[in-house]
């Protein structure tokens, strides 16, 4: 009996001992510095609680971050000032938004440039001459009638490469050009003595240009038309030496030119009418132009699809202009002055 007693009296006592161990656990999970044995012994249980607890204590921080995050991305959104991703794309956006407006303000140049330039279908008017187009709508226009007048090539290229032939003689031939500008002397500059004589060959080739120093006082230079200025004629040639100079060179020769009755006056020479080939005078050209005493401007524009005399008048030019106007009918104009010298034989 005394021994049941004693067992019995030793159970409570290690249930409360058991109690007490099993409390220690809790109170050890509790505390982290002291560490959690259990029951049976095994450290290794409590201590993985331990870190399930740290775990859970250190993963609370990086909870709060992401939520941080959110808040900054929704400021951004909503356009407050921060360095995120969403201000970057916003900026982005800022700057494609600022390229299309460009490249829309640089079209809508762009289709305007084109809307004023006129198209061939409003060019139709016929038998205008396409410098009064140009004049009262524009260069475009001007083109666009000049091509359809079949003139577009000729314009195109230069005056010089119309009136001379390069790469040609530059000689004496058998008919040579020329042309003089002249200045006005007497009391109100209407009478005209000359200033300057070029010739040319047939092929436009300059082969004589000399001022001419003034036999007279002179009233009027003329410089707007004859291009004729003080110091060109104050040291220019004697008119005696070129007289001569020039009538060596025309003697046996074709002379050609634009109202030469004028040019021949102011030099005091004569020349054979038989040799002479004036292209104011030429009928087949008056008829072309509609114009009894055409100007060699006018000539020009509508035989050669070229604009001389545009402003201060040279000499050469004028020259040259002439002779490529005789060669462009030279056959015609030869045979036409034959057959007028055999009528005139027979009769």
């Amino acid at each position: 009996l005394l021994k049941q007693k004693a067992n019995n009296s030793t159970k409570p006592l290690s249930t409360g001992q058991t109690d007490t161990k099993k409390k220690q656990p809790l109170k050890a999970a509790k505390s982290p510095e002291v560490p959690a044995v259990s029951g049976n012994g095994n450290v290794v249980k409590v201590k993985s609680t331990n870190k399930m607890d740290n775990g859970s204590a250190k993963d609370s921080p990086p909870l709060a971050k992401p939520e941080c995050k959110g808040v900054t991305v929704n400021k951004n959104l909503n356009g407050t000032k921060s360095n995120g991703k969403g201000c970057r794309e916003k900026k982005k956006n800022d700057i494609v938004v600022k390229e299309k407006d460009g490249l829309k303000h640089k079209r809508r140049k762009a289709e305007e440039h084109v809307e004023q330039q006129p198209k061939e279908a409003d060019i139709w008017f016929d038998d205008v001459d396409p410098k009064d187009i140009e004049a009262a709508i524009g260069p475009e226009a001007a083109k666009i009638a000049r091509r359809n007048l079949g003139l577009e090539t000729a314009q195109s290229q230069s005056v010089e490469q119309v009136l001379v032939k390069e790469k040609a003689f530059d000689g004496l031939t058998r008919a040579v050009a020329m042309d003089c500008e002249m200045v006005g002397v007497g009391p109100k500059g209407e009478d005209s003595i000359v200033a300057r004589v070029s010739l040319v060959n047939q092929f436009g080739k300059c082969i004589y240009d000399k001022y001419v120093k003034p036999t007279e006082k002179v009233t009027d230079y003329r410089t707007a038309v004859s291009g004729i200025r003080p110091q060109n004629i104050n040291t220019g040639e004697d008119f005696k030496t070129v007289q001569k100079e020039v009538a060596e060179i025309l003697k046996g020769r074709i002379l050609v030119g634009h109202a030469l009755q004028n040019d021949l006056k102011v030099l005091l020479l004569d020349h054979p009418q038989k040799k002479i080939r004036d292209t104011q005078r030429y009928k087949p050209f008056r008829q072309r132009v509609k114009s009894s005493r055409p100007s060699l401007r006018l000539l020009c524009e509508k035989l050669l699809n070229v604009q001389v005399q545009t402003a201060e008048h040279c000499s050469i030019q004028d020259a040259q202009a002439a002779m490529r106007l005789y060669t462009l009918e030279k056959k015609k104009w030869e045979a036409a002055v034959k057959n007028k010298a055999n009528n005139k034989n027979c009769k």
